[in-house]
């Protein structure tokens, strides 16, 4: 299971913020699915590839398989596993992403960055039969959850006119709480928009 609280660790000086892996049990689901459809995918070609004896045919189809089963548990691995946590000093933020095929430190001084903005749920433009009493399939329920499967992450800024984005599958209440914390440590450093400004200014009890 994935989970579901942030853990802060106050050090003399840095602040570690821990996100972990924060994936909802249906996405999780869905990876799951995804994995065993493609993993029939490869058996499927394996089981063709058995009659096949002795020639190129045989030697590229059991080829494939084994590519199949790669890319279909690196995908699954990958996201299932994937952890996340933060690294806050008075002079820089550090992103720590990592799973078990590979592992990513991202640093970033206070005074290289730009704003630091919250996305929430990526926007889209809406499906035409969103509210339409005829979306029996959940036309609209399909498109959300997909933008949930990849997007990445709920909080970004810019640094050398690249985007950073970080917080992935991190929502409102906790983001504000993330944001609140960094900016404690942080202090006149960290630089907010005016939605992120807006929402660590008010007590905490307005939110609740």
């Amino acid at each position: 299971m994935a989970r579901k609280e942030i853990i802060y660790n106050w050090g003399k000086d840095y602040l570690l913020i821990d996100l972990g892996n924060r994936i909802q049990n249906r996405i999780r689901l869905l990876f799951i699915a995804e994995f065993l459809f493609i993993a029939g995918i490869a058996t499927c070609l394996l089981l063709i590839a058995i009659p096949v004896q002795g020639n190129f045919t045989h030697f590229v189809m059991c080829i494939g398989a084994t590519i199949t089963y790669m890319l279909a548990a690196y995908r699954f691995l990958s996201r299932l596993f994937f952890n996340e946590s933060l690294y806050i000093t008075t002079k820089a933020i550090s992103i720590h992403q990592q799973s078990p095929f590979y592992r990513s430190t991202r640093t970033f001084n206070w005074q290289s960055i730009s704003e630091m903005h919250y996305i929430g749920k990526p926007h889209k433009t809406d499906h035409p039969l969103k509210g339409n009493s005829f979306d029996y399939f959940g036309f609209e329920s399909q498109e959300q959850l997909i933008q949930r499967l990849h997007h990445k992450g709920n909080l970004y800024f810019s640094c050398e006119d690249e985007n950073i984005y970080f917080a992935r599958g991190v929502y409102f209440w906790d983001a504000e709480k993330t944001i609140r914390m960094i900016k404690l440590y942080a202090g006149h450093e960290v630089k907010l928009d005016d939605e992120l400004e807006r929402m660590v200014s008010e007590p905490e009890s307005e939110n609740e």
